[in-house]
């Protein structure tokens, strides 16, 4: 069972580039995988991926020329199908054998066993195992089915008739173990050892002499990296020799995009007239990325450079062509965002407003402009809560949408809320409502930036909540994995403004005021208790995030805490809490506290009788709480929830004794009645910062 490396590469018509490193793992690894299960491979051998514009491979070393055999053991049939009550075979039992592949000769080497309360008839045996052909084709086929493919091409592989279906038309495949070719086929293709190198530089077919030789020979004689990772590695690097000193802007995305659109990167660097940096500068670098694929350059403070960097697929001792050619066409390009930025300021913000009134936001909500109006509103109700001006922050609500209609929003629509801050600040607007224009769609992903002033948080709220209420109310909620209008990003970004900018802005009190908002809406059906708890549940995934356990989130959520501002706080305390000594047997008490007041709660007196209080145990836990209770709430107060549940920590001698000593449900129902309003005191001051009965 000779071990040697297997390279198994498929040559194609150039592959979708946002799809190219998706595309190249799953192939690497569904094909690895199926064969280490087959048993070709050693368990936890590493496999190396290729993926270039022109093809998809993979090298796996150490894999075995046969599969081993291997024993098994099945169930035939239960003795009482498989046999008639004189010990014949039953006809069942012939059929079960055929289709096994067994016959009636095997029988006597089986055995009869117990199968749970019934006895069966087992077969064993050794299965050998099955060459690297075999293997090799049922791997490549299920690897190729369950590629993520974007869309399938339908092509012909030989003639006129489009019978091939696949990402790109494929034009070779190459399957080597070793020196030997593996005779496997794929997408109308025999396996050979013949690769092809790069589209211009390459001297034609390249045969390789070994599955090793592969990454080398087509490196030196294919001017092919054919490593996804290599080759984003070697452009980042030309990127920064290039930049000279400059910082590239870099965003993955187009770094990924990059290496999937060349297979022998070269980096050169072009200018253009410095004149086009009075337009915004993230203009010029959306235009730059989306359009050409170009790197922009900016020194270290961010100020945009006149010079950008672009990666070729074509290698040259005179570069001038390339660069020219590029730079003529970046020309026009940052030609059309200078006159969208000129045009877009002939008019100012406030008087695009009426055009939002023939934009439809949503056929049960309204137009853009009936939108804007109830951001407005409830930015307004919002800002007093938090500090804002809410003068400023319902005119930012006011012109914060109108940047949509604008030329170069038209053009780019990632530049929503950039544009409408430049346009505003030309305009005269105040900076703090321009700032908010800008700032009210973040945090736009998870970890983005939060806006940064009480204005623009006022009308971040406003804007997220509105969407919420809005589509909760019109019955467009997520289901599943399906989230069309973004709801769940919203709701993050609602709690990730009110706990991490520390707003004492009460959840239930944001969502009265967002359905209030609608309530001239007729379609819209007040949904508050539904949104809330949506709120809450991605509330429990952020917690979780922030390193909290399930059972400290129920801990902190049980009570459903108005204010999100003290979360983090009250998170570490519980947290520090359940590190004592004296924690579990507390909140093993709270929780018997708990289940006692649910079960018999209505009992309860209004108030501890210190008359009926027996004295030892029962007067002793209510002198405790009677100190406790004011210095835990002046704690919480204060926001030093640990020290509150430190304190708490002291009473446990006192509520152990308690339940050791005395009986709750007494058969006095005056007596029973008081005791239960101790306890209702206790839980009330036990359960201040977090319901410990969930810990």
């Amino acid at each position: 069972m000779t071990a040697a490396t297997l390279l198994v590469e498929l040559v194609t018509e150039e592959l979708p580039p946002k799809a190219l490193a998706s595309l190249g793992n799953a192939f690497a690894d569904e094909l690895a995988g199926t064969l280490a299960r087959l048993g070709f491979v050693p368990e936890g051998t590493r496999h190396q991926a290729y993926a270039t514009p022109r093809r998809l491979g993979v090298s796996i070393p150490q894999v075995a020329a046969r599969s081993p055999d291997r024993p098994f053991r099945q169930k035939v049939l239960p003795v009482s199908v498989a046999f008639d009550t004189g010990g014949g075979a039953t006809q069942a039992l012939g059929k079960r054998l055929a289709a096994l592949g067994l016959g009636m000769d095997d029988v006597p080497a089986m055995t009869r066993e117990m199968d749970g309360k019934a006895e069966a008839l087992f077969h064993a045996g050794v299965k050998p195992g099955a060459a690297l052909a075999v293997g090799l084709q049922e791997a490549l086929d299920g690897a190729l089915a369950k590629l993520p493919i974007p869309k399938v091409m339908s092509y012909a592989a030989s003639g006129y008739w489009n019978g091939e279906k696949f990402v790109r038309p494929a034009h070779g495949l190459v399957a080597l173990h070793g020196a030997d070719v593996v005779p496997v086929r794929a997408l109308g293709l025999a396996a050979g050892r013949a690769t092809q190198g790069h589209r211009f530089l390459s001297r034609g077919p390249i045969p390789l002499a070994t599955a090793d030789a592969y990454a080398p020979a087509l490196e030196a004689e294919g001017k092919v990296i054919p490593s996804f990772e290599t080759r984003r590695a070697a452009i980042q690097r030309s990127l920064a020799e290039a930049a000279q000193g400059d910082r590239v802007v870099m965003p993955d995305a187009l770094l990924d995009e990059v290496t999937a659109l060349v297979e022998w990167p070269a980096v050169y660097a072009g200018g253009f007239d410095p004149a086009f940096l009075a337009v915004p500068q993230e203009c010029l670098i959306l235009t730059m990325q989306q359009n050409q694929k170009y790197f922009a350059l900016t020194d270290a403070k961010g100020t945009m450079r006149a010079r950008f960097l672009v990666v070729s697929n074509l290698t040259t001792q005179s570069p001038a062509a390339i660069v020219a050619g590029n730079e003529r066409v970046l020309r026009a390009r940052l030609a059309d965002a200078r006159f969208f930025f000129d045009q877009d300021r002939r008019q100012r913000l406030d008087a695009r407003l009426p055009r939002l009134s023939s934009v439809v936001y949503h056929q049960r909500l309204g137009t853009q402009a009936e939108r804007v109006e109830r951001i407005r509103s409830l930015a307004g109700a919002i800002a007093p809560r938090i500090g804002a001006d809410p003068a400023l922050a319902a005119r930012a609500a006011e012109l914060a949408k109108a940047d949509l209609v604008t030329d170069m929003v038209g053009e780019f629509p990632e530049l929503q809320g950039v544009m409408g801050r430049h346009y505003a600040l030309h305009d005269g607007e105040p900076p703090a409502v321009a700032d908010a224009i800008a700032q009210h769609y973040w945090p736009r992903y998870a970890g983005d930036a939060l806006p940064e002033t009480p204005v623009a948080q006022a009308v971040a709220l406003a804007d997220k909540l509105e969407a919420l209420a809005g589509l909760f109310g019109a019955g467009q909620t997520p289901t599943g994995d399906k989230d069309p209008f973004g709801l769940r990003r919203a709701a993050l970004g609602v709690i990730r403004i009110l706990v991490e900018k520390k707003l004492a802005l009460p959840l239930p009190e944001a969502i009265g005021l967002a359905f209030e908002s609608l309530r001239a809406q007729p379609s819209v059906k007040p949904a508050s208790a539904e949104l809330e708890a949506f709120v809450l549940d991605r509330l429990r995934g952020y917690l979780r995030e922030r390193g909290a356990t399930a059972n400290q989130v129920e801990a902190l959520l049980a009570r459903r805490p108005g204010s999100l501002a003290s979360l983090p706080e009250r998170l570490a305390a519980v947290q520090a809490f359940e590190a004592l000594p004296e924690a579990a047997a507390l909140a093993a008490a709270n929780k018997r506290i708990v289940n006692i007041l649910r079960k018999s709660g209505a009992e309860a007196a209004p108030a501890v009788d210190r008359a009926r209080l027996a004295q030892g145990a029962e007067n002793d836990l209510h002198l405790a709480f009677q100190r406790l209770e004011p210095a835990v709430r002046e704690l919480c107060s204060a926001g030093d929830y640990t020290a509150a549940l430190r304190a708490l920590a002291s009473a446990k001698p006192v509520v152990d004794r308690y339940f050791d000593e005395v009986m709750v449900m007494a058969d006095d129902p005056a007596v029973r009645a008081n005791r239960l309003a101790l306890l209702a005191g206790v839980e009330g001051t036990m359960n201040r910062v977090a319901d410990l009965s969930k810990l």
